[in-house]
């Protein structure tokens, strides 16, 4: 068992099925192709012929086959595959040469007479298709193999790096939202102890929202609320009534999903490269239309903006791709500032 499951990874396919179904059905073939065979005289009359076929068929199958398993063992690398070609070819026409003359001195000895009219020439096309064939199947097996295997390994790394992103991102989230945070908190308590309170309740919140999602890659909007008001709270405290959010979501929708701390990072963003004054407030609005969540900010950007992590809007994408086909949005013109992302409809459990 081993030894198979060996074989099969090399081969880059489980073949089982290619040498009890092929090799007969191409034995059966390659006398009506090459060498004038007819079932003129009936199935039983053709046997022979067949039985011929076979016996070529399968040494030059089981040939090529144990070279390509042997040269993939010697040289399994991708930058070795040149390399691997050519002791494969070489091999495979050493190993065809030594075979025909073998098989020949069996033909013979079994008494088969040559078929009227079929040259040498014929013979020698008809073994080398067999050839041909058999190597071309294991080799575009194999590179197929190989490109998929490519393909889900580019997937897995850039899914780990996504996931190492949004680590990363809450890891940056916590110490500036608490520096922030209790900077609020220490403006609040002597003015209003009532009101710190329940600062830090909305605080304490917000911070077990962002440990209870570290495994999840999906998240209701409505959980995803809750969090942003307890984040808005904090975050108003800070501005007062220059920060204003407008969030207009029907009941309806809130049992879809989309990626954790998306609409937190949508309005941190808005708060950190915008102007927000008494003179120029700040007016946010959230708001549900065709299964798309869409934040929009009036644009005031500041002349000076803080160094952008690059964790943002392009972590977003990036996770979201992994969900849907629909793509994350970013409009900016003039005015405003939109962002506009896709509702996602799982089954409860997907977001775990």
């Amino acid at each position: 068992m081993g030894e198979q499951r060996s074989n099969k990874e090399i081969l880059g396919f489980d073949d089982t099925w290619f040498l009890i179904l092929g090799i007969p059905v191409l034995a059966f073939c390659i006398p009506f192709l090459f060498f004038k065979a007819t079932l003129a005289d009936g199935l039983m009359a053709y046997l022979p012929e067949w039985g011929i076929s076979m016996m070529y068929t399968t040494a030059y199958w089981m040939s090529c086959r144990t070279i390509f398993i042997y040269f993939r063992r010697r040289f399994p690398g991708q930058q070795e595959t040149r390399k691997r070609l050519l002791y494969v070819s070489a091999s495979v026409l050493a190993a065809y040469t030594v075979v025909n003359w073998s098989l020949d001195y069996v033909h013979i000895f079994m008494g088969h007479e040559e078929r009227e009219g079929v040259t040498e020439f014929d013979y020698t096309v008809g073994t080398l298709m067999i050839v041909a064939l058999v190597s071309t199947l294991y080799e575009s097996a194999f590179l197929y193999d190989r490109w998929k295997r490519t393909i889900v390994e580019a997937e897995q790394l850039k899914r780990e790096n996504i996931e190492s992103q949004l680590e990363g991102l809450k890891s940056q989230v916590n110490p500036h939202f608490l520096f922030n945070s209790l900077n609020t908190l220490s403006y609040i308590i002597p003015e209003d102890p009532v009101k710190a309170v329940q600062f830090v309740q909305k605080l304490s919140k917000a911070y077990r929202y962002i440990l209870e999602i570290r495994d999840k890659k999906l998240i209701s909007l409505e959980e995803e609320l809750n969090f942003l008001q307890a984040y808005l709270f904090l975050v108003q405290e800070r501005f007062g009534d220059n920060l204003r959010a407008d969030i207009q979501v029907s009941d309806e929708v809130l049992p879809t999903r989309l990626v954790p701390l998306s609409l937190q990072i949508l309005f941190e963003n808005a708060v950190k490269h915008n102007i927000i004054s008494e003179e120029r407030p700040l007016h946010i609005e959230l708001w549900v239309e065709n299964n798309r969540l869409i934040v929009r900010n009036n644009l005031q950007r500041k002349r000076q903006a803080l160094p952008s992590t690059n964790l943002g809007l392009q972590n977003i994408k990036n996770r979201y791709a992994f969900f849907s086909e629909e793509k994350v949005d970013v409009i900016e013109t003039t005015e405003y500032f939109t962002v506009s992302i896709p509702l996602i409809t799982a089954p409860v459990g997907v977001g775990g």
